[in-house]
């Protein structure tokens, strides 16, 4: 069986934080005085808008790259992606020597599309929910031999992701704090289910809560279901960067034995997260990569007295969208 198809271990994020260690940065977690006394609790920040690339799809790229054997590399890599996992592979690609090919939606944010080009990868562009991506990733994989890099149903990228989890828990002891809850912006499941398994092992009595766009809560139905179901539609949201047909698989495996429930913000909440984040926090972060932030501003979640953590996950925004969202909030 192919390893990168299996759920990764613990032991598998502690090796990717040594193979990423000097190209990926160890974000801060943040607390801000304001927002706590606004929700009645303790928020903690973890900035991976502030990742290389801007986003956290860094990590799990350069881990899964690396583990590409080097007669293999020269042939490449391929990928589909709304944009930060296309800019992360984009990058660790140049950063290693092997040419990159990514397959994202014609619709894509203006900056994605541009940094992805500028890290070097050739990009193709398709019709979201017209056009299959994975088909068109498979044929020029058959063609150029390039190594296909999943965004988040890999073990090599789950663990990669991982590696937020296991830098938050040590951060957090440092301060003196255990969050009692975990909230993770959640597309296909990648960062989820890698915080997870750090968690389980770091943090176990942390609670993990999934937070994803209205109408795009397929983690929330999946654990709700037990099974892994899909959403009706792939385009629709604010929040381009979480609009995932379903769970991965192996994600899925790990996420759900840790996580109860999961919650949905509207694309609103979002933008007004977005805009908290810029007038309060002094950050930029995308609408995707605010929905945590969002869930905890919107009361979706009890937060008086309670230490809770969150994921920034992006902050690859087109001026556009921080204006509309700065005017709205």
């Amino acid at each position: 069986m192919d390893s990168f198809a299996v759920a990764p271990s613990y032991q598998d994020i502690v090796d990717a934080r040594a193979r990423i260690a000097g190209e990926a940065v160890l974000t801060p977690l943040l607390r801000s005085a304001y927002l706590d006394a606004l929700v009645g609790g303790t928020v903690l920040l973890k900035a991976e808008n502030l990742q290389r690339t801007g986003s956290f799809k860094f990590r799990g790229a350069y881990n899964r790259l690396s583990l590409i054997p080097e007669d293999e590399r020269s042939r490449g890599v391929v990928a589909c992606s709304s944009g930060n996992h296309a800019q992360g592979v984009a990058e660790a690609a140049r950063l290693l020597g092997m040419p990159a090919t990514i397959v994202m939606p014609e619709d894509a944010p203006q900056a994605k599309l541009e940094r992805t080009r500028r890290s070097g990868a050739r990009v193709v562009t398709y019709r979201r929910g017209e056009e299959d991506r994975d088909a068109i990733a498979a044929t020029i994989g058959a063609e150029t031999g390039a190594t296909f890099v999943h965004p988040y149903n890999d073990a090599g990228v789950i663990a990669g992701q991982g590696t937020i989890g296991a830098e938050l828990a040590e951060q957090a002891m440092a301060m003196g704090l255990s969050p009692d809850a975990m909230l993770t912006c959640a597309g296909g499941g990648g960062m989820t289910s890698g915080i997870a398994l750090a968690l389980e092992t770091l943090l176990p009595a942390c609670d993990l809560v999934p937070v994803e766009p209205e109408g795009f809560d397929d983690h929330a139905r999946s654990l709700a279901a037990g099974v892994r179901v899909s959403n009706a539609r792939e385009s629709g949201s604010i929040c381009d960067a979480l609009l995932s047909r379903e769970p991965g698989e192996i994600g899925f495996s790990i996420t759900s034995r840790r996580a109860r429930l999961g919650v949905a913000v509207s694309d609103a909440e979002a933008m007004a997260a977005v805009a908290f984040a810029f007038r309060e926090l002094k950050l930029v972060v995308e609408p995707g990569g605010a929905v945590g932030l969002a869930a905890v501003l919107s009361g979706k979640l009890p937060l008086a007295g309670r230490c809770v953590a969150l994921t920034l996950s992006g902050g690859n925004i087109d001026a556009e969208v921080m204006a509309r969202a700065l005017a709205a909030g």
